[in-house]
């Protein structure tokens, strides 16, 4: 057990959160002006991009207005639809073609950086017009060369990549709660008007 818990505290030391922080303060003039955030993963990485969406529609640490934030995976019907239909490497690339904008977000998270429905979604995005940004295990990785930006977590096994990955979502959330304060301290008061 303590080996677990040093492996996860030197993987953590290793990471580039300053680089997720930067994330989150870039997102949150994009997501106060309309634009969208979306999020895919599998299995334990499913889990945390929903987590990351929940985060943002609904609160993180401080009060504000909800953000649109889209867990890809979420939408059963959809996911198995496009699936049955047209096979799983599609199931968030197709809903992404769907709902997504130029000037849009795509956080995407893969252990393995390899997940082909994960790097399907990542080039759609690119062809759309959406900024990517993905967390990964160790790299490089081919999602690595699919995105605009990507933080690799040097650990070996999964489980430590997924709960480092989940301190990086509140380190994002953390990012983005403080770029709309910044953005609010920026905003001048009105002015009182002079009786006349």
């Amino acid at each position: 057990m303590h080996g677990h818990l040093e492996s996860l505290g030197a993987a953590l030391a290793l990471t580039d959160a300053e680089r997720v922080e930067e994330w989150g303060l870039r997102a949150a003039p994009a997501l106060t002006a309309g634009r969208r955030l979306f999020c895919c993963g599998n299995g334990g990485s499913a889990a945390e991009a929903q987590h990351l969406t929940a985060e943002l529609t609904g609160r993180f640490e401080g009060e504000r207005e909800p953000l649109s934030a889209i867990a890809l995976h979420a939408d059963t019907s959809s996911l198995t639809a496009i699936a049955n239909d047209y096979g799983y490497r599609q199931v968030y690339a197709r809903q992404l073609r769907a709902h997504a904008r130029p000037g849009d977000l795509l956080v995407c998270l893969s252990t393995s950086g390899s997940s082909e429905n994960v790097l399907a979604a990542a080039e759609a995005a690119r062809e759309i017009g959406v900024l990517c940004w993905s967390l990964t295990g160790p790299g490089p990785t081919v999602l690595e060369s699919l995105s605009d930006d990507t933080v690799a977590v040097p650990a070996p096994d999964t489980s430590t990549v997924q709960e480092v990955h989940l301190a990086l979502v509140h380190v994002f959330c953390s990012g983005v709660e403080r770029g709309l304060a910044e953005d609010r301290a920026s905003v001048p008061a009105p002015r009182e008007r002079r009786a006349s």
